[in-house]
């Protein structure tokens, strides 16, 4: 016979299993007290990170109230960053390192991001999206996913969760069951998957059970609708892909997070408090509460959404319980991990702690990044390197809210610095005519066209059509997926976007 927990109880589980996010770099009053409450998870974002010693006091804020606490981020290196959002990333993303497919280098990479997280305080990362992008038109995974076959993500994805949980941070693998095949951004809509099953296990699924058995400590839902599997609720909300394929089918018994449910996916079609209690009682253990309502009140509605919904019988009491004591067992792994810096390789097994490492892996140090943003770049086609000032046109999409539009990208820094007198501009797809303004300000300076996911951009893909024509010797500078046929008399694919891509880019442009 089950005994029932006191309401008391009932209100901290409710809290524990909040992952909410907060304004401000340093930890609001209100927050501090909610940790004392029984809050076990905070998210971070960029907003809440101006340096690594400023972050590091943020982190000791919130231990003095619970020693435990998990604290979150979404720091997947390359276009997603959040500990150098304001400068790139010194780490590429999964798409250039899977361009690489070398596991060693990308177990380095994931150790390295880890230990400077672990460094600062944070020990669960939102990371890695073992998403298989088949979809080139995807507008919200492509270079964060390591590629377009299975078996590749699938090896890297595991690679990840090795190195970055042997620098003693917990991963998070994401989205489950996999976000690649879509075409609508779910911060936005509700995306449809209309696969059979067969094509799901020989596809989507095939990177998380690479995971799952490489001990990744949890998993990310998605908010994505999958017929085969769920012909009315998102995989967030469906105890079919949380209860049964994750937990059942696939044995997996670490803790399942929710993708932000104020996205519209969730919020827009369910309500945030009504899609919170669905999440957990459909197998989720943790609510992800991501930017737009970082506040008391809202922690506070999550929390009493439900408590109601036990009080009412819309969600078991067990259920909360058991979903607050897997937050629990992180939040007590990680406080046994922080600090040791074990070797890389061995996958950490729920119940254990790292062991002590002899050095870094794989005979990496700190530059592991630049290391890997190196090998990743690609140039073909024909041309002299660049000796002489050139002339940047930065083709800038509309930013994408999962990436954060306020990260600077592109090579016009770099070469500024190797080419003194390089000039550049930026081009928007609402200007006028961005060629002519290009040709203008270019004047005898080649030119050096940086596009990204021009395949997915119409209006960028013809400008840089238009600019070869007028001046062939244009150099295409591509940083997002390279699907576009090889453009210019040099084309350069760099594989992601983030700060040592364009780096490793302009070296391989000047010979430096």
């Amino acid at each position: 016979m089950t005994t029932l927990v006191t309401n008391d109880t009932i209100t901290r589980d409710a809290l524990a299993v909040l992952q909410p996010g907060f304004t401000g770099t340093t930890a609001p009053d209100w927050l501090l007290r909610r940790v004392g409450e029984g809050l076990t998870s905070v998210g971070l974002f960029g907003r809440n990170i101006v340096s690594p010693v400023q972050l590091a006091a943020l982190t000791a804020q919130l231990r003095a109230e619970r020693d435990d606490v998990l604290v979150a981020i979404d720091e997947e290196g390359g276009d997603v960053t959040r500990l150098e959002v304001r400068d790139g990333s010194s780490f590429p993303g999964n798409h250039a390192l899977g361009s690489v497919d070398d596991t060693a280098l990308t177990r380095a990479v994931a150790h390295e991001l880890g230990r400077r997280l672990i460094e600062c305080g944070v020990n669960l990362n939102w990371a890695p999206s073992g998403d298989v992008n088949s979809n080139p038109d995807n507008p919200v995974i492509g270079v964060r996913s390591f590629g377009a076959d299975p078996a590749l993500v699938a090896r890297h994805t595991a690679a990840y969760v090795e190195g970055i949980q042997a620098a003693g941070v917990a991963a998070c693998t994401k989205h489950f069951p996999g976000h690649g095949d879509t075409a609508v951004d779910s911060h936005h809509a509700l995306p449809r998957i209309d696969v059979d099953l067969e094509t799901l296990h020989a596809r989507e699924l095939v990177p998380f059970k690479a995971a799952i058995a490489a001990g990744s400590k949890s998993v990310m839902s998605a908010h994505i609708l999958l017929p085969a599997l769920d012909p009315d609720r998102p995989a967030t909300l469906s105890p079919q892909i949380l209860t049964g394929l994750l937990r059942g089918e696939l044995g997996y018994e670490g803790l399942i997070v929710t993708d932000a449910v104020e996205m519209q996916a969730i919020a827009a079609t369910y309500g945030i408090e009504r899609g919170s209690v669905l999440a957990i009682a459909a197998g989720a253990d943790a609510l992800c509460v991501g930017g737009g309502l970082e506040d008391d009140a809202t922690v506070e509605r999550l929390r009493d959404a439900l408590v109601a919904a036990v009080r009412g019988g819309e969600l078991a009491e067990e259920r909360l319980a058991d979903a607050a004591a897997r937050v629990r067992a992180l939040a007590s792994w990680t406080r046994g991990a922080r600090g040791a810096v074990p070797a890389p390789g061995a996958a950490v097994q729920e119940g254990t702690a790292p062991g002590t490492a002899t050095g870094r892996p794989d005979g990496y140090d700190a530059n592991v990044g630049l290391v890997a943003a190196r090998r990743a770049v690609r140039v073909t086609g024909d041309g002299p390197r660049l000796g002489a000032p050139v002339h940047v046109a930065a083709f800038t999409p509309v930013a994408n809210v999962a990436v954060g539009g306020e990260t600077p990208w592109g090579v016009a820094a770099e070469l500024t610095r190797l080419l003194p007198g390089t000039t550049s501009a930026t081009c928007r797809p609402d200007d006028a005519d961005p060629v002519a303004d290009v040709l203008r300000a270019a004047g005898e300076r080649r030119v050096v066209a940086v596009v990204r996911d021009a395949h997915r951009h119409a209006w960028m893909a013809a400008a840089v059509d238009a600019l070869l024509a007028a001046r062939p010797d244009t150099v295409v500078v591509e940083m997002g997926l390279p699907y576009s046929a090889p453009r210019g008399g040099l084309y350069v694919e760099t594989h992601g976007a983030a700060r040592v891509c364009g780096i490793a880019a302009a070296e391989a442009l000047t010979g430096a």
